[in-house]
């Protein structure tokens, strides 16, 4: 690996990144090196570094994200906390590949350098994670079977993210698409375009069609067997029951000592999708308001979309 003689960064073509960089003002420095922006980004390398190794293998593509994480936070190299970070990081894949060892003692490293907890709560730190997991997986430009069962497993393993956007998005998907043991290429695409959106990654890179983009952007998605409790929350339906009026099921919420609107808003707990069928329902049946409960939802409210059976299942 050629490096910088003036830093000992490695060069990329003939220009240190680094060097170029060095020169930064304090207040440039301060901007990408408050506390909580480290914790923030220490969250999301840890899930870029357990997103490409999560089905066990890595190859040079994913070698490569983790490069470009380096460059992209190439002002911070010679800052600290950051500095003895980097070196390791440098160091581990001078051979272009990246042990088991290597990873965990980055990873011991991040968490070491961690505010514990000052800055961000668990979930929003694992979210930070996840975050990271998905840029990670979607790094060489594939979605394989066994990513995704790295992926579910993780989910399985941080259940405290249920209910949070996307956790019961991500869930469901997976589930779908691991049902018959075989990821279709309908199936790819669908997950790469919804992980890009979370991970904010430009979908030209990932070859993503516009029918695909209108195919999301068409899909509210269901929790999976979702913990649905009736006292003190609101809910509201959409759709056409198979079992009930609208009427009865609002007087049925409310016998309950739940709550019911005809309308979403600020204090819906639960979105009731009407109907039987898979997770996945497009916007075209149901309208509006699981377009708003989507919304809601990326937004960081805690509104559940779920399966009427789910509900029905849950009285």
């Amino acid at each position: 690996m050629e490096r910088c003689p003036d830093c000992g960064w490695p060069l990329e073509g003939k220009t240190c990144k680094h060097c170029k960089l060095e020169n930064y003002d304090n207040d440039t420095y301060m901007k990408f090196c408050t506390p909580s922006v480290i914790d923030k980004t220490l969250n999301t390398l840890e899930g870029i570094l357990t997103g490409i190794t999560i089905d066990k293998q890595l190859n040079e593509l994913e070698i490569g994200e983790l490069k470009s994480w380096c460059n992209s936070h190439a002002i911070l190299a010679q800052k600290q906390p950051y500095s003895e970070l980097f070196q390791v990081i440098i160091k581990s894949l001078e051979d272009n590949i990246l042990t088991l060892e290597e990873k965990e003692d980055i990873l011991w490293l991040c968490k070491r350098l961690h505010s514990n907890g000052l800055y961000y709560d668990t979930v929003t730190s694992d979210l930070q994670k996840l975050q990271g997991i998905v840029h990670g997986i979607l790094s060489d430009g594939k979605i394989t079977k066994e990513e995704l069962e790295g992926l579910r497993e993780w989910l399985s393993d941080n259940e405290q993210l249920s209910t949070y956007y996307p956790y019961d998005e991500i869930y469901s998907l997976i589930t779908a698409a691991l049902e018959d043991g075989i990821v279709s290429k309908d199936e790819e695409n669908l997950l790469k375009a919804f992980f890009s959106q979370f991970a904010d990654i430009k979908t030209e890179e990932l070859n993503i069609t516009s029918e695909i983009k209108d195919c999301l952007c068409k899909h509210g998605i269901c929790a999976l067997a979702p913990e649905i409790t009736i006292q003190d929350h609101m809910f509201c339906f959409t759709g056409k029951s198979t079992k009930a009026t609208r009427h009865e099921i609002a007087e049925l919420i409310k016998k309950n000592n739940g709550n019911y609107h005809d309308s979403i808003t600020k204090k819906t707990n639960y979105l009731i999708i009407g109907g039987e069928g898979n997770t996945c329902w497009a916007f075209s049946c149901y309208g509006r308001k699981v377009e708003k409960a989507m919304e809601m939802r990326k937004n960081g409210a805690n509104i559940v979309l779920v399966n009427e059976i789910d509900f029905w299942d849950s009285i």
